[in-house]
């Protein structure tokens, strides 16, 4: 991965004292397990105010479906159990840890264990690192992942998905910038980009550095970063000019956070559990998101998030990735 340095755009913008509480809950909490890119919030409060993680139980009432859990492979219904990878980013709406610093939320960690009530197992939760967790399904460690994993041609080749929300790519800066909305990468020629390592954003911006050598501008310099709080601290700071995340994640950030502005939608992609090439889960799992979905639970979890933009109709099995 390119790491040219390129002259930073300098800010003499003191850091707000909110973000700078919001930081340091973060950096707390992600300590305590692996941190990922995981990516928007329960309620979006003004910039400056409490940042309450919504905790409202929407998953306890969920009952086992048998049409969906004879889906499932015989071995898996007989052992009751699931291995579970997950990503704790430390920023809503995708996982993160409460002030115990042990018990993960989540919008992911809803809609798994609503999926494994509704099948009628339990999860045996890991926290992973997100660039760790897709190389760790082949080799049989964990029967599935959740981290906001966007489904793509490129992972499709060998990991399995099963839809249940539909994020995407966006961008968010300091309100002090000049850009308004980026539509073409060559908006970003010259500046210092933060993201997550090993996410879609990564590859994105690694695939799309050449339109600034096309265009005879100086190329942008991909900065990558575990945590999400680092990656907003760079920004706050000065020493990024502008984050590539999820839609979700960053209307978060802006909602939560003092002198953000949120530059809009870039390009929207299926999000999935992810799961090992050829398994035998997917057809279960498909079942029991519909099966949310039909008796208002998904509903209620994405109320709970505040990401009722990303709703889905019906959950798809590896559908191709979604071109505009």
């Amino acid at each position: 991965m390119s790491k040219s340095a390129h002259p930073r755009i300098q800010h003499s913008r003191r850091i707000p004292a909110a973000f700078a509480l919001i930081t340091a809950a973060t950096l707390t909490l992600t300590a305590c397990g692996s941190g990922g890119s995981a990516d928007t919030t329960g309620g979006a409060a003004p910039a400056g105010s409490s940042d309450k993680i919504p905790t409202t139980d929407v998953v306890s009432s969920v009952k086992k479906n048998e049409a969906a859990a004879e889906l499932l492979p015989s071995d898996v219904r007989e052992r009751g159990t699931l291995n579970l990878a997950t990503a704790v980013g430390g920023s809503p709406p995708g996982n993160t840890y409460l002030e115990d610093g042990k018990t993960i939320v989540g919008q992911d960690a809803d809609f798994a264990e609503a999926v494994a009530r509704t099948l009628g197992l339990k999860l045996k939760r890991e926290p992973a690192s997100f660039e760790a967790i897709l190389p760790a399904l082949d080799s049989g460690k964990y029967d599935l992942g959740t981290g906001n994993f966007g489904v793509t041609e490129e992972r499709r080749k060998t990991i399995d998905f099963v839809t249940y929300i539909n994020d995407g790519q966006g961008f968010a800066v300091r309100d002090d910038s000049k850009l308004k909305k980026v539509t073409d990468f060559k908006q970003l020629c010259g500046l210092n980009v933060a993201t997550g390592a090993g996410t879609t954003f990564e590859v994105t911006l690694e695939d799309n550095k050449h339109v600034c050598d096309d265009a005879g501008k100086k190329p942008y310099s991909v900065k990558t970063y575990a945590e999400q709080s680092a990656i907003w601290g760079s920004l706050q700071q000065g020493r990024s000019d502008v984050v590539m995340s999820t839609i979700n994640g960053l209307r978060y950030a802006v909602a939560h956070q003092e002198g953000l502005k949120f530059l809009g939608e870039y390009h929207r992609l299926d999000v999935g559990f992810a799961f090992k090439k050829g398994t035998r889960l997917a057809p279960a799992f498909r079942a029991a998101v519909n099966q949310l979905i039909a008796d208002g639970t998904y509903a209620r979890i994405l109320k709970k998030w505040d990401t009722q933009d990303s709703a889905i109709e019906k959950s798809q099995i590896s559908p191709p990735e979604i071109k505009d």
